[in-house]
């Protein structure tokens, strides 16, 4: 009987913790309306400082990530194809309420930016399982320190979701 309690409470406390995030592709999850996510800070990002390089979205993918300061990590990323720029992206990691969010913005190749002027994409922050860091509908997955997979959920226009692949390794 007590076995059986104590079973009783483990599975409560492992739905509580599933609660408010829902599997969005194969390896991202999305929080639900209103929920927040696990606790973190710039730390638990600090691995993902310096440049990374590989594919992803169908070209060469290059990211660079700053060293962790005062609670934020900047980064950059550019999307190569046929030699030329197709897109950059200004990235920060920054801790915020007892969390971290990872926010950016998209320029052109004449770096002329996607978003409004006070608008970012926001990803928050989901959980920390392993070597993955979960964001809503993005996750980083650290791979014996040298290589990075990044999984980004992509709404399609016929409203589905398809998840893209970066493959990357660390070059710096």
């Amino acid at each position: 009987m007590i076995k059986q309690l104590h079973l009783a409470i483990a599975f409560f406390i492992l739905a509580g913790v599933c609660l408010g995030q829902t599997k969005n592709t194969e390896n991202t999850f999305r929080l639900d309306e209103g929920r927040s996510g696990d606790k973190a800070s710039i730390a638990d990002v600090s691995w993902l400082a310096g440049s990374w390089t590989g594919t992803g979205l169908g070209g060469q993918s290059d990211e660079i990530w700053s060293q962790p300061s005062a609670g934020v990590m900047m980064g950059t990323y550019r999307l190569i194809m046929e030699g030329k720029p197709v897109f950059y992206e200004m990235m920060w990691l920054l801790e915020s309420e007892g969390t971290i969010v990872l926010r950016l913005k998209h320029f052109s190749p004449e770096l002329i930016g996607w978003e409004e002027k006070d608008k970012t994409v926001d990803f928050k922050f989901v959980k920390k399982d392993g070597n993955r860091l979960y964001f809503s509908g993005l996750t980083f997955e650290k791979k014996d320190g040298k290589e990075l997979n990044i999984f980004l959920a992509l709404r399609q226009k016929d409203g589905s979701v398809k998840e893209e692949v970066f493959r990357l390794k660390r070059i710096g």
